[in-house]
C-alpha cells in the first residue's frame, strides 16, 4: 500500500470535486430537485460498486438524508432479482436497466447512470433509452467519461484515472453532496 500516493489521490479527488466540477454537481442536483417538484422520479442505475451507489442514492431520496422531511421518488434499478434475472435470462444482460427504464421510466424523469469507465454497455443503453423516451440524463463516470460523456445530458466525470476505488470514494462524495442540496432546496 503506498499511502503517500493514496493520500494525494484523495486530494486529487475532492479537490475536482470542489472545484471545477462543483457547477455540474450542482446543476445536477437541481435537475433532481426540478422532477421531484413537478411529481417525478429520479432512476439509478449501475454495476457492481455503483449499483452498490444507485440503492445508496435511492434509499437517501426515499428516507431521508440529513432533514426530516417527506419522501422523494427515487428507485433504483438495480435491486429487483427478479426481473433482473429474467431479462437477463431471455434477453441478455445488456437490456437489464434498459428494459425496466421503458417500463418504470415517464418524460420528466431523471435517469443518473453510473460507469466508473463509462462504458458499461448496459448503462449506456439505458442512457440511450431515457433520451428517446425524453427523460434528463446524468451520467456518474470516471476519466473522460467513456461512451457515456457523448450520451447524457450532464456528465459528472472524475478526471482520476489511477484507481476505480477512488473514482467510486468520490461518486459516493458526490451522492451525498447531491442529497443535502436536494434536501436543502426542498425542505
Amino acid at each position: 500500500m503506498n499511502l503517500p500516493q493514496i493520500q494525494a489521490d484523495y486530494r486529487a479527488v475532492a479537490d475536482e470535486i470542489f472545484g471545477p466540477l462543483r457547477p455540474v454537481i450542482e446543476a445536477a442536483a437541481d435537475d433532481m430537485v426540478a422532477a421531484v417538484r413537478a411529481g417525478h422520479k429520479v432512476l439509478f442505475c449501475g454495476n457492481g460498486g455503483s449499483a452498490a451507489d444507485a440503492q445508496h442514492f435511492a434509499g437517501e431520496f426515499v428516507n431521508r438524508f440529513l432533514l426530516e422531511r417527506r419522501p422523494y421518488a427515487g428507485l433504483a434499478l438495480t435491486t429487483d432479482t427478479s426481473v433482473l434475472t429474467a431479462i437477463g435470462n431471455d434477453y441478455g444482460y445488456d437490456q437489464v436497466f434498459e428494459k425496466q427504464l421503458l417500463a418504470l421510466g415517464q418524460p420528466g424523469d431523471v435517469l443518473v447512470a453510473i460507469s466508473t469507465s463509462g462504458n458499461a454497455a448496459n448503462v449506456c443503453r439505458a442512457v440511450r433509452a431515457a433520451k428517446a423516451a425524453g427523460l434528463q440524463t446524468i451520467a456518474m463516470t470516471g476519466g473522460q467519461g467513456g461512451q457515456l460523456a457523448g450520451l447524457a445530458d450532464r456528465v459528472l466525470a472524475l478526471a482520476c484515472t489511477s484507481a476505480t476505488p477512488r473514482i467510486q470514494e468520490g461518486h459516493q462524495l458526490i451522492l451525498h453532496l447531491v442529497c443535502e442540496r436536494v434536501e436543502e432546496i426542498l425542505r
